[in-house]
């Protein structure tokens, strides 16, 4: 019996090992993300047709964000430089959405069931995001430089300009929008294959 029961618990850690989503073994090829991760197409073709969120936008702004981790979180503070302290913010997740930015898209968007660790929901997000930049701030929406600096600072902070002050997030930026035009570039190379697989997971 406890043999049994041993290995019920083994397959069942087994499977609640299976559901975690790990990062793509290639996260600077658009192809390959979509190759291996089948069903982020489909979700990243949802965000496109709701928000207009090109789908190498998304794929670069979560590049950007947390690697493809899902459970991403700030690194913790240091104490006297020794002592494990408080994360620098709330931000979670793919999209390294704060508490704050989450609340409100779910209020927005009447998505009280999405999560922060989901990989559509992220997208879904950040087409939201983008959308509310291009209606507020007038930004293009194949704009990722710009569209980039808004996210990181907010609207009121973009308004601001205070971002024209630091260099780390102008490089952010910068780099956002370099890999939004190489995952593009990808992607115009094998997205007639991967319209052809959709079918297969809607």
């Amino acid at each position: 019996m406890e043999s049994n029961s041993a290995a019920l618990v083994l397959l069942a850690s087994l499977a609640l090992a299976g559901c975690a989503s790990s990062p793509p073994e290639e996260p600077d090829n658009a192809c390959g993300i979509f190759s291996e991760k089948e069903k982020w197409y489909s979700e990243a073709r949802k965000a496109r047709k709701k928000w207009g969120l090109p789908v190498a936008m998304g794929l670069a702004f979560v590049h950007q964000e947390s690697a493809y981790e899902s459970e991403a979180k700030p690194p913790r503070g240091r104490l006297l430089w020794v002592v494990p302290w408080l994360r620098s913010s709330s931000a979670y997740g793919y999209a390294q959405a704060t508490d704050e930015a989450w609340s409100d898209y779910r209020r927005a968007t009447n998505s009280w069931l999405a999560e922060r660790d989901d990989f559509g929901d992220a997208l879904d997000f950040i087409g939201w995001y983008n959308d509310r930049s291009h209606r507020e701030l007038g930004i293009g929406k194949s704009d990722a430089y710009h569209l980039y600096l808004a996210y990181h600072e907010g609207p009121t902070g973009y308004r601001s300009g205070r971002w024209n002050n630091k260099s780390h997030v102008k490089t952010y930026a910068s780099k956002v929008s370099r890999r939004y035009d190489r995952y593009r570039d990808q992607l115009s190379k094998c997205s007639s294959q991967l319209e052809k697989r959709r079918g297969w997971f809607g």
